[in-house]
């Protein structure tokens, strides 16, 4: 039996009580298989409770895997894998998972005219499912299910999947939200509504921060965590040596921060565009506690609520739309304004460093090397010219 499709068109897991409906990021201690893993550590009540604390802490973005997780057992729902054979799972399995994963049917192709529902992703998702799922296993007890030869033959498949993924259906760049579609979006909302007020504080902090569109947003309503997510207490005002004013924003949690690191996001006086003023009306607008989200609004009830980044990309886009530009997408905010920044001249490696990048982000230069081409490029014979004749 095929699982059941959403109304969304998202194909839908099989209800199982070795799943029961948790949070993404709690699936991976909460889902379980129907083996029993070895044992690790010596029969002894207070060192199994410290290898609990010690697994539970090993990782601090578990929402991700949980999503990966979730994808292998709509796989194994779909091919009908036993349960005993998803933990520990098995080479062939998961070889066959990836395999599916990245599939995007040819419909002129008749073996794949089976009525199989796919949910194709990229071959880098893919690798990160294989991570969820190695990840699994050992949070449940397990060893790791892929020896390096088995990754080598798995890694094979994958160059070849991502030949034809590249040859059929590249995609193109993300497109950047640029200086015009900032301004713009601030002309359009409504900076008295606590709905728009806190899409306005998001968006400029993510632009002029260089921000992920995750570390302003939630999943969810129920998704927010202050351990995970800025809350109000979590940004300051300031001066800087040159008495120029500045908000840091002291992230709990960051996709490139080590586990307990506290990573920092400066944005400092913008014009019209200001960020440090965006967030001053959200507060005004919007009063909550210290502890409440940083990024939140209050409904007809007055509740306090996180901003999703579902909620407010549609409001965005919808804004966007009607000036007569494209979908922005959460990382098109970050990559506008290292673009930005750049096109200003701005040291690359200071961008580097404020953008939190651990390398140079080649995505982000050659968009802003498309706005300020002219400027190093254009003309160069006649700047010669003009140079020879002042020697």
């Amino acid at each position: 039996m095929a699982p059941e499709v959403t109304r969304l068109g998202q194909l839908q897991l099989r209800p199982s009580p070795l799943r029961p409906d948790c949070r993404a990021e709690q699936r991976l201690f909460l889902w379980r298989g129907v083996n029993t893993p070895p044992s690790s550590t010596i029969d002894n009540p207070v060192i199994r409770h410290l290898a609990s604390v010690a697994s539970h802490a090993s990782l601090r973005d578990t929402a991700s895997y949980g999503s990966g997780l979730r994808k292998f057992h709509l796989f194994c729902d779909i091919f009908s894998i036993p349960e005993a054979h998803r933990l520990p799972a098995t080479y062939p399995v998961l070889h066959s998972f990836v395999l599916w994963a990245v599939t995007d049917p040819d419909p002129l192709d008749p073996a794949l005219a089976t009525g199989t529902p796919f949910e194709p992703v990229s071959c880098i998702v893919a690798r990160k499912y294989l991570s969820a799922v190695r990840a699994w296993h050992l949070a449940q007890g397990w060893p790791p299910p892929l020896s390096d030869e088995d990754n080598v033959r798995i890694n094979w498949s994958l160059r070849g999947l991502a030949n034809i993924q590249q040859s059929r259906r590249s995609r193109p760049p993300r497109p950047p939200v640029t200086l015009p579609m900032l301004v713009a979006l601030k002309a359009t909302l409504d900076l008295s509504d606590p709905f728009d007020a806190c899409i306005w504080a998001m968006s400029s902090c993510a632009f002029y921060g260089m921000m992920r569109f995750g570390e302003v947003s939630v999943a969810s309503r129920s998704a927010f965590d202050g351990s995970l997510h800025l809350k109000r207490r979590d940004v300051q005002f300031g001066s800087d040596l040159h008495s120029q004013p500045y908000a840091k924003l002291s992230l709990p949690s960051a996709k490139t921060a080590k586990p307990g690191e506290v990573q920092q996001v400066f944005v400092n006086e913008q014009g019209d565009s200001c960020p440090l003023e965006a967030l001053r009306n959200l507060a005004a607008i919007v009063p909550a506690s210290a502890d409440d989200p940083l990024f939140s609004w209050r409904d007809r009830n007055g509740d306090i609520r996180p901003m999703t980044k579902n909620a407010a990309l549609k409001r965005v886009n919808a804004i966007f739309l009607a000036w007569g530009w494209g979908t922005a997408y959460g990382h098109s905010f970050r990559i506008g304004g290292a673009s930005y920044f750049l096109a200003k001249k701005v040291d690359p490696e200071i961008v580097r460093l404020a953008g939190r990048w651990r390398s140079l982000a080649y995505e982000a230069y050659i968009r802003a090397f498309e706005q300020i081409s002219s400027k190093h490029l254009a003309n160069i014979e006649a700047t010669d010219a003009a140079t020879s004749r002042v020697g």
